[in-house]
């Protein structure tokens, strides 16, 4: 049973570092530019909110409900949202650092990365669905087992990925994103 429960709250500028947010149920908040790096949210419940300008960097997830949650300018690096609870899981990213998370097996279908920082951001077993990652840089992100199927990279860049290790059937490329798909063949295309 949560211990709190919030409704349609603002929190703002909150160092979570010192004192821990309480577990709970947060329906409708937002969260703006509050610190909560290295901090612990498992177990809580995050329904329709947002967390703006945050330091979520190394947040521990176990059994955390993101429910329609959006993230947008945060730092959300090494988050493990494998972890959390997979019950109506859904997010969205907007000019988020995510590099060194991971997604493993997670389903997060039409889930929207838009001007995102995924360096090595461990997206095998995922599924990707109709997922958009709109002008965001995948360096040396991991894909394999992947569902990308109508998922759209045309905007996304430095990506590599296995035709044949994931589904990518009706996903989305850029004629100048190619490269991506044939990094395995070691070839040069000009």
């Amino acid at each position: 049973m949560a211990d709190v429960f919030s409704i349609n709250e603002q929190f703002n500028n909150i160092n979570y570092t010192k004192s821990k947010l309480p577990t709970g149920e947060y329906e409708l908040c937002r969260f703006t530019s509050c610190d909560f790096t290295k901090s612990d949210l498992s177990n809580c419940v995050f329904y329709d909110c947002e967390f703006i300008d945050c330091q979520l960097a190394g947040v521990k997830l176990m059994k955390t409900a993101f429910r329609d949650v959006r993230f947008r300018n945060c730092n959300a690096e090494g988050l493990h949202f494998e972890h959390c609870n997979d019950f109506l899981f859904a997010v969205s990213f907007d000019t988020c650092v995510l590099s060194r998370s991971s997604f493993y097996k997670q389903k997060i279908k039409n889930t929207t990365f838009k001007k995102s920082i995924l360096h090595e951001v461990d997206f095998m077993g995922a599924d990707l669905t109709g997922s958009d990652f709109d002008e965001s840089d995948l360096r040396r992100a991991a894909f394999e087992n992947t569902i990308l199927e109508k998922a759209d990279f045309r905007t996304a860049y430095n990506y590599s990925l296995d035709p044949e290790l994931n589904r990518i059937g009706k996903a989305k490329f850029s004629l100048s994103g190619i490269a991506g798909l044939l990094a395995k063949y070691d070839i040069d295309i000009e």
